[in-house]
């Protein structure tokens, strides 16, 4: 089923575009494979970023919008990805990155599209764990803004994955919340002997 991806921010996309026309940002980049790239770089695959944080109590967690990530193609390969950031001003490029988890959020993508329910897809990052999921969002409607988790989400750890949890497993949002929330918890004070 197609996946359906929230509208993406005009200056978010103009700013990559931007950047990938911009000699000194793509030959500054800390992406050699963006670098080395022949032909035209191409931004596909916009997703909204958000920062998983736990909820108080037992509730579902809150994501944040924080950013959008682009893919930008070289050819037939994804070279890197372009990241924007919200700003006070709307958004604004952030950097290029590269590393595993651009192939592996390909792979999630496919796996998603392979599903018999649409989905909205967002990234979500769990910075606490070092871990990025796909998050697929069952109202696919809603702007990614205000998108919240809901107990018909789905996420897809990507890889590398945090120790104890499969990468591109499918995992029910309310299976795997009590998973993460007690390894975000802060550890308790040691009282020390006086």
């Amino acid at each position: 089923m197609p996946l359906h991806v929230p509208p993406v921010p005009a200056p978010a996309l103009r700013s990559v575009l931007a950047a990938l026309s911009s000699p000194t940002a793509v030959l500054e980049a800390r992406t050699p494979a963006l670098r080395s790239a022949e032909g035209p770089l191409i931004p596909e695959h916009p997703l909204p970023v958000h920062v998983f944080e736990p909820a108080a109590g037992r509730g579902l967690p809150q994501a944040r919008l924080t950013g959008w990530r682009f893919h930008v193609r070289a050819g037939d390969r994804v070279a890197a990805a372009g990241e924007t950031v919200r700003t006070p001003d709307g958004w604004a490029f952030s950097h290029f990155s590269e590393g595993p988890y651009l192939a592996s959020t390909e792979r999630a993508l496919r796996q998603a599209e392979a599903l018999s329910t649409a989905y909205q897809p967002h990234l979500l990052s769990v910075p606490g764990l070092y871990m990025l999921a796909l998050w697929l969002h069952s109202d696919i409607s809603a702007e990614a803004g205000s998108a919240q988790p809901a107990t018909a989400d789905l996420l897809v750890p990507l890889a590398p994955a945090p120790p104890g949890i499969a990468a591109h497993r499918l995992h029910r949002l309310t299976d795997l919340v009590p998973v993460l929330t007690p390894r975000l918890a802060p550890e308790p004070l040691l009282r020390s002997a006086v």
